[in-house]
């Protein structure tokens, strides 16, 4: 009897281990094992990646257009030292055109000497540069630079009736202010009035 008791009881727990549910790893965010769960957010949409992309080459557009900007306009000032080192060549032509001017017979002479300076001015309009017009404009210290007044008795004063050295700028501002003379009303001496007493005396 005790032997087949002890044969029945191994049978009871192994049935009862049979029926015993499996106990699985669950996932933590529901969803199945194995499965991993998708990385891919709306920012990474091909829509998206698309206007992305359009934004960052119109910025790229924009700087490099401004780069070239920025480029051409030092080209374009960086050459001032030298010009300023041919202004005083072109000054010496033009005085040297004048004297010819002056001077009987020296037609070929003047000729040539105009062509050179008609040459020199090309080159520099070509880089922007053009001489002010200052005879008969009301004196302004920004573009004029007064060497001398010259007391006038009729006209408006402070206005430049003659100019020393010629001045020029540079794609609209100065490169180098003229030399002028301004003009300023004549000083009366006392008792210069007419019509007064002493002019009835």
């Amino acid at each position: 009897m005790s032997g087949r008791a002890g044969q029945v009881l191994p049978l009871r727990l192994l049935a009862a281990m049979e029926q015993e549910p499996t106990v699985t790893q669950k996932p933590t965010d529901g969803a199945p094992v194995g499965v991993t769960p998708s990385t891919e957010s709306a920012a990474e949409t091909p829509e998206a990646l698309r206007e992305s992309l359009t934004a960052k080459t119109q910025e790229v557009e924009r700087l490099q257009d401004r780069l070239l900007r920025l480029q051409a306009e030092f080209l374009k000032f960086a050459h001032e030292g030298l010009i300023l080192d041919f202004l005083p060549v072109l000054d010496n032509l033009e005085r040297a055109m004048g004297a010819a001017r002056r001077e009987s017979g020296s037609t070929p002479l003047l000729e040539g000497l105009e062509m050179i300076g008609r040459l020199f001015r090309s080159v520099l309009e070509k880089v922007g540069v053009k001489p002010m017009e200052t005879i008969g404009q009301p004196f302004d210290p920004a573009y004029h630079q007064a060497v001398a007044q010259v007391e006038i008795s009729d006209g408006d004063a402070n206005l430049v009736v003659e100019e020393i050295q010629k001045g020029y700028l540079i794609e609209g501002r100065v490169l180098r202010p003229a030399m002028v003379k301004v003009s300023r009303a004549a000083s009366r001496a006392p008792g210069d009035g007419s019509g007064g007493e002493g002019a009835q005396a």
